[in-house]
């Protein structure tokens, strides 16, 4: 056990010093010394008068005393030599500004040789800490209980037992109470007595944070000779089996956090296929030029954050973010549309010449983005609703903005769907792809068709690029990071399903995200290429075989 001490004692020997001299403070008997005669012996040449009056400051539980000793432990605190006063004192050039230190009143300004520095050393300094420690636990202020809290947690020692019974004892906030709970019992394992230490196992039981694994792994562990740091065989029993429940509950919570990683990447995947399961899919053009679609949204949206940014009030900047959306559809399918008008049109039933004038589209378009934007990385700033997120046991942190890419992802599937379902452009899309000269014969006016679908899967890819605008940076090579997957997405799905896609995305998403941590990033991918690969052998229309022009061909 004395090891056991040693080995938690060391990172924060001075606390634990001055907290053992701490503790007794809280029954001394302040009423007896007035505060300016106990901030008086700060100023005292004596080492042990000022450690005591850090003591009785300490004890007082006075709210003036945060600030007299913060300035001392901040190396602030002097000395008025006309008036013996205390005084904060911040040197601005030549001369000092000087404050008092309980208040904050200004006292006007003094030259160096008017006033005298009170010295501190690390002694001193780890008794201020331990004391200001003490009473940010009692403070008014939750920040500052929940900072202490913090604190006492990382530093656990012995003595802050009784100081955390009493603080739990009058805490009325939830959160704080259960953070409290988890300190005092972590404080309790450094007790000599073995039944307190098993009562802090009990509480500790359900608990994944790291200093708490920390503490209890550190009972099951032996030292360089060989000797166990606890020496009671019932806590170490106990110690054993409640780190194997918090291994137990880390891998299901390690293994929730993969989960959610890979269906947020599947979310990328899946807004950047599903524009190219229209183009490529449905159509079967084989357009290389979509992932720079995708990169005219995201520099779209760029441009609509900084006319917010310029333009309107800062209260209106949140709503930047709704508004670029539809900019990006439009900017995006106009440019799909020229593109179809322009070049593809004349290229149908060739597509090894639809691939390379494509391909040559592309460079064109990222040259231009180079040339208007810059080289660099452009960022784009989150709305204050999608910053932030939430932890899972202090294990796992969910982050807003994935999540909302998420349920953005299936909303423009779904949107997607209803489209090709109920509307007459979506009924006109799939005769035509279904059967080219009978729905010519029937009145619809294919080209138009083929015009207004190449340009909605390019104003799909451009919304894509909103979407990933928001969970990384902007740049005109982002197009070429998504091409080969948003390609694999629809391949290994099923051409023209949008179902397919759906699931080729997610399920693309979540294996590359167990296979990172086991294979490494580019392994992972070229397993997942060749998985694909040999699927395709077996099932050669995907997941979800549909019926249409590339599918047929």
């Amino acid at each position: 056990m004395r090891h056991f001490y040693n080995y938690f004692s060391r990172p924060a020997s001075a606390l634990l010093l001055l907290l053992a001299v701490a503790a007794p403070l809280q029954a001394a008997p302040s009423e007896a010394v007035s505060f300016d005669a106990a901030a008086a012996g700060l100023a005292s040449s004596s080492y042990s008068d000022r450690m005591e009056a850090i003591k009785t400051l300490g004890a007082m539980d006075d709210p003036r005393a945060s600030g007299v000793l913060g300035s001392m432990l901040e190396s602030r605190l002097y000395r008025r030599l006309s008036d013996d006063r205390l005084v904060d004192a911040r040197r601005e050039g030549s001369a000092y500004l000087l404050s008092d230190p309980s208040t904050g009143e200004s006292l006007g300004e003094a030259g160096s040789r008017d006033i005298r520095k009170i010295s501190v050393n690390n002694s001193l300094r780890g008794a201020i800490r331990a004391v200001l420690s003490r009473m940010d636990l009692f403070s008014e202020d939750l920040e500052r209980r929940r900072a202490a809290v913090e604190a006492a947690t990382g530093y656990p020692s012995s003595e802050m037992a009784d100081s955390l019974a009493q603080a739990l004892a009058n805490e009325a906030d939830a959160d704080l109470k259960a953070a409290m709970e988890i300190a005092l019992a972590t404080s309790r394992l450094l007790s000599t007595d073995a039944a307190t230490r098993l009562a802090g196992l009990e509480t500790l039981s359900e608990s994944t944070g790291s200093e708490v694994r920390a503490m209890v792994s550190r009972l099951t562990e032996t030292d360089a000779d060989g000797e166990f740091y606890e020496p009671d065989p019932r806590v170490r029993g106990v110690a054993s089996g409640i780190m194997a429940d918090m291994e137990a509950r880390m891998r299901m919570l390690e293994n929730v956090g993969k989960l959610y990683q890979g269906l947020s990447l599947g979310s990328v995947l899946l807004i950047a296929a599903v524009g190219l399961a229209i183009t490529f899919g449905v159509m079967g053009v084989i357009n290389m030029a979509h992932g720079e679609m995708i990169m005219l949204g995201a520099y779209s949206t760029f441009v609509v954050q900084e006319l917010f940014r310029d333009y309107l009030p800062a209260d209106l900047f949140y709503l930047y973010l709704p508004v670029a959306v539809p900019v990006a559809f439009l900017v995006t399918g106009l440019v799909g549309i020229a593109l179809e008008r322009g070049i593809i049109r004349f290229l149908y039933g060739r597509p090894l010449e639809t691939l390379l004038a494509t391909w040559g589209v592309s460079l064109v378009l990222q040259q231009a983005v180079r040339t208007v934007f810059g080289a660099p990385n452009r960022a784009v700033e989150n709305p204050f609703w999608m910053t932030g997120g939430f932890e899972l046991a202090g294990v796992v942190t969910l982050t807003w903005n994935r999540l909302v890419v998420i349920a953005f992802a299936l909303a423009v599937l779904a949107a997607l769907g209803l489209l090709l379902r109920y509307t007459a452009l979506g009924l006109q899309m799939r005769a035509v792809t279904q059967n080219r000269e009978m729905a010519s014969a029937m009145g619809i006016k294919t080209g138009r068709v083929d015009y207004l679908t190449f340009g909605l899967g390019s104003a799909i890819a451009g919304v894509a690029g909103v979407a990933l605008s928001q969970i990384g940076n902007v740049s005109p090579n982002l197009g070429q990071s998504y091409i080969i997957d948003s390609f694999m997405v629809v391949v290994f799905g099923g051409v023209g399903s949008l179902w397919g896609t759906l699931t080729g995305a997610m399920s693309l998403g979540v294996i590359n995200k167990f296979l990172e941590p086991v294979a490494g990033a580019v392994l992972g991918k070229i397993l997942v290429l060749v998985f694909i690969i040999i699927f395709i052998q077996r099932r050669p229309r995907g997941l979800f075989a549909m019926s249409g022009r590339a599918a047929e061909d």
